[in-house]
């Protein structure tokens, strides 16, 4: 083919060509619409065919799962009652005896012999313990002796007297010769009073070697044994005695708590006080309160009471650790409930009721002071209502309850 020359297809290729330009593309086969409906009517009927098969075992299953358990809830539950409520303040306190003496010895010498035994109860004036008295037996002669010779010689010098007297009346002597006389005279007196106070200590000496129990109460441990020698000035002692009967304690209570004590101990009333052991559970005595410091301790903002107990029985052991509880007042004719039986959440306190058809319902309370298990309800309950002390983890509003154990009864049997 020359250069310039243009070549042209056949007819019949450019034909073709022209053919494959405009020719569209091959579509990919569609689904017709009536198969698509066919489906769809399909599909509808299986589910209405499902839906009238499995409908009833939901319906028969849904409630169950939905359902409140009627299943009853095991619970204790205790009776309100009306009653009396005393209240009590507590505090720690020790025992302490009225009168604690240490015997000692007033006079040196040796010590002959006690007549007591240890633990011995004795009473005031009885005879604890001898010490050798005949050094002081022996002054009290020499002064006694002493005594009769110068009684005489007053008993001389006054005889003496009268006749100087009478001398000088008839102006037989001076008057100063009289006048000596009667100092003489005094001198003597004098001397008589010296004899008799030197009587009267050699007397209370030879006394003193009796040494007697200045109180009555409970000998303790011997300090010295007979034979040793022993002076005034010792420091041990012989022995001491502790009386017993009565006893005080001395406890404490919180300063908040002075203004419910002061006026009725003031007033006049008698304020009993009960003394509990270490564990707090068993009572040992009961006393009354005698009086409150005068003072109130900065450092722990406490104040000190003292009681007094009769402690016939021995019960109370000096410096014995004790919880003293004091009766204050007597709440009379309250609403009484058990104090396991309160519920209580961030809005109120309530317990739960249980109503005739054994179901229960929260009853909000309004509760007032406590003592020991029970508690004073000021609103919300009433004398006999059943309250549930023991199971209210599971228990809801409506709850159906099967009382297994009550303690109504053994509480009253306690009491």
């Amino acid at each position: 083919m020359n250069r310039g020359e243009v070549q042209f297809a056949p007819e019949s290729t450019a034909l073709e060509l022209r053919k494959g330009v405009e020719q569209p593309l091959p579509r990919a086969e569609t689904t017709p619409w009536w198969l698509w409906l066919i489906v769809l009517l399909v599909c509808g009927y299986g589910g209405y065919w499902l839906a009238q098969h499995t409908t009833p075992q939901k319906v028969m299953t849904a409630p169950a799962a939905t359902k409140p358990s009627t299943r009853s809830v095991a619970v204790a539950v205790a009776t309100v009652r009306q009653g009396d409520l005393p209240i009590y303040l507590s505090g720690l306190g020790s025992v302490t005896p009225l009168n604690t003496v240490t015997v000692r010895s007033r006079v040196d010498g040796q010590l002959l012999n006690v007549r007591v035994q240890e633990g011995q109860q004795v009473r005031k004036g009885d005879v604890l313990a001898e010490v050798d008295a005949r050094p002081y037996q022996a002054q009290l002669q020499q002064a006694q002796g002493q005594l009769a010779r110068d009684q005489a010689l007053l008993q001389q010098a006054r005889l003496d007297l009268k006749r100087y007297q009478l001398l000088w009346k008839q102006n037989s002597i001076a008057k100063q010769t009289v006048d000596q006389q009667g100092a003489l005279v005094s001198q003597y007196e004098g001397t008589v009073k010296i004899d008799q106070g030197l009587i009267d200590a050699a007397m209370v000496n030879v006394t003193y070697c009796q040494i007697t129990a200045p109180i009555a109460g409970r000998v303790g441990l011997r300090l010295i044994d007979p034979g040793n020698i022993i002076r005034a000035g010792d420091s041990t002692g012989i022995l001491m005695i502790t009386q017993l009967q009565p006893m005080t304690v001395v406890f404490t209570l919180a300063e908040d708590n002075l203004p419910l004590v002061s006026p009725k101990l003031y007033a006049g009333h008698s304020l009993l006080v009960d003394a509990y052991d270490r564990a707090n559970r068993k009572k040992i005595a009961t006393g009354r309160l005698l009086t409150v410091d005068n003072q109130i301790d900065p450092t722990t903002g406490t104040v000190r009471l003292k009681a007094q107990f009769a402690n016939d029985d021995n019960a109370l052991f000096p410096n014995q650790f004790v919880n003293a509880r004091l009766l204050v007042e007597t709440k009379h004719t309250v609403i009484l409930v058990p104090d396991a039986a309160l519920q209580r959440s961030q809005q109120q306190t309530f317990v739960y009721v249980v109503k005739p058809d054994h179901t229960v319902t929260v009853r909000p309370v309004t509760v007032g002071a406590t003592e020991g298990s029970d508690t004073i309800v000021e609103s919300g309950l009433v004398a006999g209502d059943m309250v549930v002390v023991s199971g209210v983890d599971k228990l809801r509003e409506g709850s159906v309850v099967a009382v297994q154990q009550s303690d109504a009864h053994e509480r009253q049997e306690n009491e």
